[in-house]
């Protein structure tokens, strides 16, 4: 086989591992270019750019549809390649699972619900004197709150027992730094992985349950040879 039919070969399987999951890899294309951008601001410029798009609570009072889908296309911190791997180990499965729209569903819940539960908790700790009255123009963008959510609904894509061993590692992991840290970024996680649990009525229907203990056994089984 020649150079150019196996660089064919690995562009066709390329093109067929992102087609499968058109969604995913559409906004990690919106995020990497939303990045490049970022990169050539100066810090005051992006800055601004940023705050413009936060989903604090005076952008939510004055403006919310505007910055709740803005906010969802800009990294707060973070190298994208870190974004694009979590997106693939999270993300790409379960749209493919899910199919496009569900997995759409899934993700407006978390960022949207999350959203609104973090800031509302925020708003609480301002008028309790708990926060300052400067915290209603936090800076708060990000694709992060979608993701857990989506972590939290792949619960239902792996089959029992080893379903209850993950979700009790999905809450732990987003529990202890609302126990610890206590921010309302913290209770926006949890809330968004709260959401993503909630969300198994778009789930049920779904086949493909995914065994880990099968996929090991899979690729621990000796290859059988032929004489």
């Amino acid at each position: 086989m020649g150079v150019r039919d196996r660089l064919h070969l690995w562009a066709s399987a390329v093109w067929t591992y992102v087609r499968r999951a058109p969604g995913t890899f559409v906004w990690l294309a919106v995020l990497l270019f939303t990045t490049i951008v970022a990169r050539h601001l100066s810090p005051g410029e992006l800055q601004f750019v940023l705050g413009n798009r936060s989903t604090n609570l005076h952008h939510l009072r004055e403006d919310p549809v505007r910055v709740l889908v803005s906010s969802a296309f800009w990294l707060a911190g973070g190298p994208w390649i870190g974004y694009a791997l979590l997106y693939n180990i999270f993300h790409v499965p379960a749209e493919r699972w899910l199919g496009t729209l569900r997995w759409v569903a899934v993700c407006v819940l978390a960022h949207v619900g999350a959203t609104y539960l973090s800031e509302g908790a925020l708003h609480w700790a301002i008028e309790h004197g708990d926060a300052p009255a400067s915290a209603t123009f936090t800076l708060d963008v990000g694709v992060s709150y979608a993701l857990a959510g989506i972590v939290a609904a792949l619960t239902y894509r792996i089959a029992t027992p080893w379903r209850y061993v993950y979700a009790a590692g999905v809450v732990v992991f987003f529990l202890v730094p609302v126990l610890t840290n206590q921010t309302f970024t913290d209770v926006g996680h949890l809330s968004a992985a709260l959401i993503g649990f909630a969300c198994w009525p778009l789930t049920r229907s779904r086949e493909g349950v995914w065994n880990p203990m099968t996929a090991l056994r899979a690729r621990t089984r000796p290859s059988r040879t032929t004489g």
